[in-house]
């Protein structure tokens, strides 16, 4: 097996995530759902506030000589009025070439270890029901599916900027 090691994400690494949500995003069948400006994203992570935090898969990419991000776990707080603190594991990305090697049980459970050393009460997450293979790889852990939960959205426009002034 190669060489992979995780490793908290840093700025640099934005452009290969962005690459790796767009990749989610076609298998998910919504690649035209992505609309977070670049700019928004590496601000949201890595300016003076962030609001999220990442693990990331790194790999040897032989034709460089380097390393390339080959996976990443982008998580939240959030905070249940019931449980706390708890862990949102918002994705977990492996690029397809590297699926089923391992890598996105390396980013999980590297979050559950971050999860536990905060002494957050749990994690959760969603997963498309179609997803087969994503239910398959989250049943080899001791979680729960719950099915009474209908997910909930509200979405705001954002202004376009006036042309001419």
């Amino acid at each position: 097996m190669e060489k992979i090691c995780t490793r908290p994400a840093t700025e640099k690494d934005a452009p290969a995530m962005m690459e790796l949500i767009k990749e989610l995003a076609a298998f998910e069948r919504a690649a035209g759902e992505v609309t977070v400006a670049y700019e928004h994203f590496v601000e949201s992570g890595f300016g003076s506030s962030p609001v999220w935090w990442a693990w990331v898969a790194e790999a040897p990419d032989e034709k460089m000589g380097n390393s390339k991000v080959i996976g990443f776990a982008l998580y939240y707080i959030r905070y249940s009025t019931w449980k706390g603190c708890r862990m949102y594991l918002e994705d977990i990305i492996v690029t397809e070439e590297w699926r089923n090697r391992k890598v996105g049980s390396m980013l999980l459970e590297r979050l559950i270890e971050v999860a536990k050393e905060k002494r957050l009460s749990g994690m959760m997450w969603q997963v498309l029901d179609w997803n087969a293979d994503a239910i398959r790889f989250y049943e080899r852990y001791p979680v729960r599916f719950e099915n009474n939960w209908l997910n909930v959205s509200l979405d705001f426009e954002k202004k376009k900027p006036e042309s001419g002034k």
